[in-house]
C-alpha cells in the first residue's frame, strides 16, 4: 500500500497564539511591538516511534523584556511534558531575546497529538500557541492507523 506524504504526519497550528501582558496603552506603546509565537515539527512526515524536533519561534515584533528570558514549557499530547528554564543576565535596552527554542521528544505509538507551548514568567502565562499533529503507525506499532 502506497500513502502520499501528507497522508504521514501532519503538523498545522490550530490556534492563534495567546498573548497575555497587561498595562495601559501607553505602557504597550513604550514597550514596542511583540512578536507572534509559531511552532513547527521537523521532520514533517514520520513513523512512530518517531523522534520529532520541535521548535516555538517568536516572530516578528520587537525584542521587549516580557519575552525576555521566559520559562518553556512542552506538553506533547501524549502525557509527557517538558520543563525549560533560562540562566539569563539582567535585561538592558541592548539585549536581544532568544527568539527560537527546541526540544527533541519521541511520539512512541502512532496517534493525533495536540502539541502545546507555553512561555511563563514569574509565574504569570506570557504566551501560548498548540499544534495538532499526526503520527502514522510503523512497523510493530500496536496502535495501527490514527486516522
Amino acid at each position: 500500500m502506497f500513502m502520499n506524504a501528507a497522508a504521514l504526519v501532519a503538523a498545522v497550528c490550530v490556534a492563534s497564539p495567546v498573548l497575555v501582558l497587561g498595562g495601559s496603552d501607553e505602557t504597550k506603546e513604550k514597550k514596542g511591538k511583540r512578536p507572534a509565537l509559531e511552532v513547527r515539527a521537523t521532520p514533517r512526515f514520520a513513523f512512530s516511534p518517531a523522534d520529532i524536533m520541535l521548535t516555538a519561534e517568536l516572530k516578528g515584533g520587537d525584542d521587549v523584556e516580557e519575552l525576555y528570558c521566559p520559562e518553556i514549557e512542552w506538553e506533547f499530547g501524549d502525557g509527557d511534558k517538558s520543563i525549560q528554564e533560562a540562566d539569563c543576565d539582567p535585561w538592558t535596552p541592548t539585549t536581544k531575546l532568544d527568539r527560537r527554542f527546541t526540544v527533541h521528544h519521541v511520539f512512541k505509538f502512532a496517534g493525533n497529538y495536540l502539541v502545546r507551548v507555553t512561555l511563563s514568567k514569574s509565574g504569570k502565562t506570557i504566551m501560548t500557541q498548540t499544534m495538532q499533529m499526526t503520527v502514522r503507525a510503523g512497523l510493530g506499532d500496536p496502535n495501527g492507523d490514527p486516522g
